[in-house]
């Protein structure tokens, strides 16, 4: 049913420039470097996803002007020398009963600020502090925040081809049945499709009926879709190892005015955002874009999160498309646009397309009509 485009593989080489890149950036931002632990940020520099994340320290150490250094355990260095990226770095192992943090720390400068991975677990971090007390560090997150942000090519590549999965997702969805089926029994419909269209991994499947769907993050649950009912669906994963994420609101039946109402204006708030795509405008600027036409229609008090968020090895990254975020958009940043209406004990509206900057403006990955789908 569905095509299974091969993306084009990365190199040693993409992850040799993306090494420096990062150790660059660090520098440029007064770091002494980035230790990035097991986990998206790894996969994005490296190619290297340990089969196991455990208490045994793996951590890459990137300084500007030296080579990139991997501390692995030596029961999993193999499995790291096999990663598309480990010619562009040196491998460090050491041994179960020899202290990791002595290996790790003739790397650091000993009193240098680092960026470390988010997700790095605080006992490795002690343990560096406790051999090197004059450093200091930061999350990437704060720090660097777009270390993944803007991408090449061929990860763009890789987001169309995700987007494209989930289009035709949609397309499929649109034919199954809603009415008298449980949430629970559309989201697992989302789940197969979604693997059907290439998707390794299925990370969310909302499906919100009624006054469900006014919640943004509801769960699929035993609610019974009834005719008559505004369901808002929302799925994505990973294909190829980069991210979907998209959301459109369908109707059970005729819908009445308010509803067919609040669903224009939720389309068109959502076009407003898109259309402010454009490099050198700030993130927040995407959604006062999107916010001021649900405010215009009174419904301001009811869009309650963030416009979007980026997307890349993660369906949620770095850049936030948030008031008070002053980062201004480059070309290959991808994010969500996504805005929402949400009624307490009624119904909720919400659409989004995955959006990437381009040179002039902005280019959604998402095809699909946005205008408000009837099902059965």
């Amino acid at each position: 049913m569905f095509s299974p485009n091969q993306p084009v593989p990365f190199t040693a080489d993409d992850y040799r420039a993306r090494m420096t890149r990062a150790a660059e950036s660090a520098a440029a931002a007064g770091l002494a470097g980035v230790l990035v632990a097991p986990g998206p940020d790894l996969v994005h520099l490296t190619g290297y996803q340990p089969t196991a994340i455990t208490e045994r320290l793996t951590i890459l150490v990137l300084t500007a002007g030296q080579d990139p250094v991997l501390v692995v355990p030596t029961l999993e260095a193999a499995d790291a020398e096999k990663a598309v990226g480990a010619p562009a770095l040196t491998l460090r192992d050491w041994t179960d009963g020899k202290d990791p943090y002595a290996v790790t720390a003739p790397l650091l400068d000993a009193k240098g600020r680092f960026g470390i991975s988010d997700n790095a677990w605080a006992m490795h971090l002690l343990g560096l502090q406790q051999l090197l007390p004059g450093t200091s560090y930061a999350s990437l997150t704060e720090v660097l925040p777009m270390l993944r942000a803007v991408k090449d090519s061929h990860e763009l590549d890789r987001l169309a081809a995700a987007g494209a999965a989930a289009d035709a997702t949609y397309e499929e969805i649109l034919k199954v049945r809603f009415a008298g089926r449980r949430e629970t029994d559309v989201a697992a419909d989302l789940a197969r499709l979604l693997t059907e269209s290439g998707h390794s991994q299925v990370d969310f499947t909302v499906v919100g009926s009624g006054p469900n769907g006014a919640n943004p993050h509801h769960e699929a649950g035993d609610r019974t879709i009834e005719r008559g009912d505004m369901v808002v669906l929302d799925f994505g994963g990973l294909k190829h190892g980069y991210g979907s994420d998209t959301s459109r609101t369908v109707h059970v039946g005729e819908p009445t005015p308010e509803e067919q109402r609040v669903h224009d204006i939720v389309r068109e708030a959502q076009e407003a955002g898109c259309k402010a795509v454009r490099p050198g405008v700030a993130c927040q600027e995407i959604d006062r874009a999107a916010r001021a036409v649900i405010t215009e229609f009174g419904y301001g008090e009811r869009f309650i999160h963030r416009t979007g968020h980026g997307i890349g090895v993660t369906t949620h990254e770095p850049p936030y498309m948030i008031e008070g975020e002053e980062l201004p958009l480059v070309p290959g940043m991808c994010f969500s646009v996504e805005p929402g209406i949400y009624l307490p004990g009624r119904f909720g509206v919400r659409i989004e397309d995955i959006v990437t900057v381009t040179e002039d403006g902005g280019r959604r990955l998402n095809a699909t009509a946005r205008e408000l789908a009837i099902v059965e």
